[in-house]
């Protein structure tokens, strides 16, 4: 009873961690997007600090897609890629395996 409780804790743990990246991914997209267009905060130690966190932690995730698939025309598929592969990871993984 004890295993099944800690293995259903864990398991909505890592599904929470994996969704709560997704959003920071989603989050450091759509910053990315807004600066390509041309929309830039004015100087702000807060907001430097922001996108140096989302920099920091979506990066090195995001290059192992880029490393994968080559920008088309500037389109980067990398993050749809990411995605794609954090919620497989929690279906298959989390889901299937630890929660059973």
């Amino acid at each position: 009873m004890v295993l099944a409780s800690a293995r259903t804790q864990i398991a909505d743990y890592l599904s929470t961690l994996i969704y709560v990246y997704t959003l920071l991914i989603i989050l450091f997209i759509v910053i990315q997007l807004l600066f390509s267009v041309g929309v830039r905060p004015p100087y702000s130690r807060t907001v430097d600090i922001v996108i140096g966190f989302l920099r920091d932690v979506c990066e090195p995730f995001l290059r192992i897609f880029r490393r994968l698939i080559p920008s088309f025309g500037g389109l980067d598929f990398s993050p749809i890629l990411a995605i794609v592969t954090l919620q497989i990871i929690n279906t298959v993984i989390v889901n299937d395996l630890i929660h059973g």
